[in-house]
């Protein structure tokens, strides 16, 4: 009977050789494509850089069904966001059609004013997250409809869906009802309010310093004779759609739905059936337009079904809003379902392989002080979301690596679990391959590199958890063993 050999442990170089690979590769698609690069080559680059993985995982001992095993699981772990992408796709499609954003849209334009835009809608998403604990919600709803007031506006998208992003992750990271802030104190064993409690010192000045540099950048630009355009976009919604409340009832609906938990997935599909519904029952003049006159039942059924799996084209008579409203689909989140497969491939090789722990442990060895523990933390779970390209297994690996070492040196639970936040959460939407920022992109329709740069909160929040990890700055302890408590301060005494 053939015996099975043990795989070897990895090397450091085993566990760098993929990541250069990779590091490399999306470097060079970036420069070769641009923005365009999430749709396609960095595919490309993530599984040559998962070959790469699965050949070291070969030379060090592993069978190829274990390492295909990985992939598959892998895989397996993103098929709730998949499914959620596919029927996002579908709500905005008829939404689209059921009027629900144009009066979002239409209403923004009317009471928003373009100096306050930015700020507003940073605030604006914050309190509905906050209120439901879905960022995705949140973008998906009113982050497309503030898309549309910003081109309606001639704003610049990239910096709208910074802040869409950065109000949506704050008000996420602070609700409990946030699927990641109950994560984080699980894994690190704090209690809930006791971490949220603890974040507010990182996030509420992160949030503070994003919403100041969006209202400057909106005092300062240029808005003069934006009024006219403000008031030809309006003219032509309401010549074209039925803008009133009642279009509005769908999104009444899916924000009840989430504030009553229900799983994401079901509550936005029936948010799109809604929207369908709505559509046939408040936008016949549009629907008979679209079908070239055509206004039966089977006609408005062929069109509704259209909607959910290809999407929208609209000719509303003007390109800007032509482009702007024709959107949604399942077909539309083809790419980002793509991409994300491509990226779990790769994460899920790096751990079986162990390739990650072997580099989480040679960082864990090099931190002394508490102000380089936290800081490692907090990187190890950027580099997490970097490699694995999933939020959640940037909280919960991370998390497991380092709560013995926590309690070893004294530090409550409550400092991990707000790393795990600050390092997990908070970065996931600015990577173009991760989960998260691959989600962003494709519903709010900004490349992830052209708004990466304008998520102010997401991008301050860790920077700002690192200062005061440094500092000392609210640093919980608990009350360690003598020996331990002897250990502790010499080792700081040499960071």
């Amino acid at each position: 009977m053939s015996h099975i050999k043990t795989p070897k442990a990895p090397t450091i170089l085993d566990a760098l050789i993929p990541l250069i690979i990779l590091i490399t590769l999306l470097s060079t698609s970036v420069y070769l494509f641009g923005s365009d690069s999430s749709y396609g080559p960095n595919q490309i680059a993530l599984l040559i850089a998962a070959g790469a993985a699965l050949i070291v995982g070969l030379k060090n001992g592993y069978q190829w069904f274990e390492l295909e095993e990985s992939i598959v699981k892998g895989i397996s772990l993103s098929l709730g966001a998949i499914m959620i992408l596919l029927v996002v796709g579908s709500l905005i499609g008829t939404w689209m059609l059921a009027g629900t954003v144009p009066t979002l849209i239409y209403y923004g334009l009317q009471v928003i004013n373009p100096s306050w835009f930015y700020p507003a809608c940073c605030i604006l998403c914050a309190i509905v997250a906050m209120s439901i604990g879905s960022s995705w919600t949140t973008a998906a709803t009113v982050g497309v409809a503030l898309m549309g007031v910003s081109e309606g506006m001639g704003l610049s998208a990239a910096i709208t869906a910074g802040a869409v992003i950065s109000g949506a992750y704050f008000g996420d990271k602070l609700s409990p009802l946030s699927e990641t802030t109950n994560l984080a104190p699980a894994i690190a064993g704090s209690n809930l309010f006791a971490h949220i409690q603890h974040m507010l010192w990182t996030t509420v000045p992160s949030f503070i310093l994003a919403v100041i540099i969006f209202t400057v950048i909106g005092l300062t630009s240029d808005v003069s004779g934006q009024s006219e355009q403000i008031a030809k976009f309006s003219n032509i919604l309401q010549s074209n759609f039925n803008i009133g409340i009642t279009t509005l009832v769908p999104l009444f609906v899916l924000l009840a739905l989430a504030i009553k938990k229900m799983p994401a997935f079901p509550a936005v599909f029936i948010g799109a059936l809604l929207g369908g519904l709505w559509a046939v029952l408040f936008q016949q003049d549009l629907i008979a337009a679209m079908n070239e006159g055509k206004n039966g039942f089977t006609a408005q059924l062929s069109l509704v079904w259209t909607t959910m799996h290809s999407g929208v084209k609209m000719d509303v008579g003007n390109e800007s809003l032509n482009s702007l409203l024709s959107r949604g689909g399942m077909a539309s989140m083809m790419n980002t379902t793509w991409l994300i497969i491509t990226a779990l491939t790769f994460g899920g090789v790096m751990e079986k392989v162990g390739l990650l722990r072997k580099i989480v442990e040679i960082i864990l060895h090099a931190a002394k002080s508490t102000g380089s523990m936290i800081t490692s933390t907090i990187l190890t779970c950027v580099g997490t979301n970097l490699i694995t390209a999933d939020q959640y297994m940037a909280i919960v690996m991370p998390g497991r690596m380092y709560k013995e070492e926590f309690e070893r040196r004294g530090l409550d639970s409550v400092n991990l679990s707000r790393s795990l936040e600050d390092g997990g959460t908070i970065t996931s939407p600015l990577i173009p391959w991760n989960t998260c920022g691959a989600y962003m992109s494709g519903t709010l329709g900004v490349a992830t590199l052209d708004y990466f740069m304008y998520c102010f909160f997401n991008l301050i929040n860790p920077i700002l958890a690192i200062f005061f990890a440094y500092l000392g700055v609210k640093i919980l302890r608990l009350t360690p063993p003598p020996s331990v408590a002897q250990e502790v301060k010499k080792n700081e005494s040499f960071a």
